[in-house]
């Protein structure tokens, strides 16, 4: 059975729009597919973990990420070789957050969390160098994306399957229009 994760970005949940959106669609259109949308710890080693335990066992995976949430599916990916679908995704995010370092409270998650020093050398050190196989990833992007610089992702996912809208923003608009590409891409239809 295919195994298919949903990975939030920063300060997010799967209680998210898109983590909604996504869920509905694949519970409604793939209903045997074993989809999970996560909640991730916000320390970067510990999502990883959370993430590889998820897919113990399973051969035949598939991941979603958006923004953080994209940077920690390349790092899945490219230890397990499977496709992973992009939206907006974080490239050196470290560089990123580094200008978010303090204690922040998630109200949908009802939970303080703190964004440390510590944890952007985590992200500077997970970063994978280059991708090696950029067949095995589709980049949604949009050039309007207030957080991150789409370029980076153009730049780092070279030779990837890549659509850039213009405009849009970084929750990436018109999402929803998109659920049936990322589930081809997925090798679901």
């Amino acid at each position: 059975m295919k195994k298919i994760l949903y990975l939030h970005g920063f300060a997010s949940s799967s209680q998210s729009e898109k983590a909604q959106l996504t869920t509905a669609f694949f519970r409604r259109q793939y209903p045997k597919v074993d989809f999970t949308a996560l909640d991730l710890p916000y320390e970067p080693v510990s999502a990883l973990q959370l993430i590889r335990r998820q897919l113990d066992g399973s051969d035949d995976i598939a991941l979603i990420g958006s923004s953080l949430g994209g940077f920690l599916a390349t790092c899945i990916a490219e230890e397990r070789g499977c496709r992973a679908c992009l939206i907006n995704p974080a490239v050196a995010p470290h560089k990123v957050l580094h200008q978010h370092l303090g204690r922040y409270y998630h109200p949908v998650l009802q939970q303080h969390f703190d964004v440390t020093a510590q944890q952007m050398h985590s992200l500077a050190q997970l970063m994978p160098e280059r991708i090696q196989q950029p067949e095995n990833y589709l980049l949604l992007l949009q050039s309007g994306d207030e957080v991150l610089d789409y370029r980076l992702a153009l730049d780092y996912y070279r030779g990837a399957n890549i659509t850039l809208r213009e405009g849009g923003d970084h929750s990436y608009v018109g999402y929803a229009g998109e659920l049936q590409t990322i589930a081809h891409f997925c090798q679901l239809a």
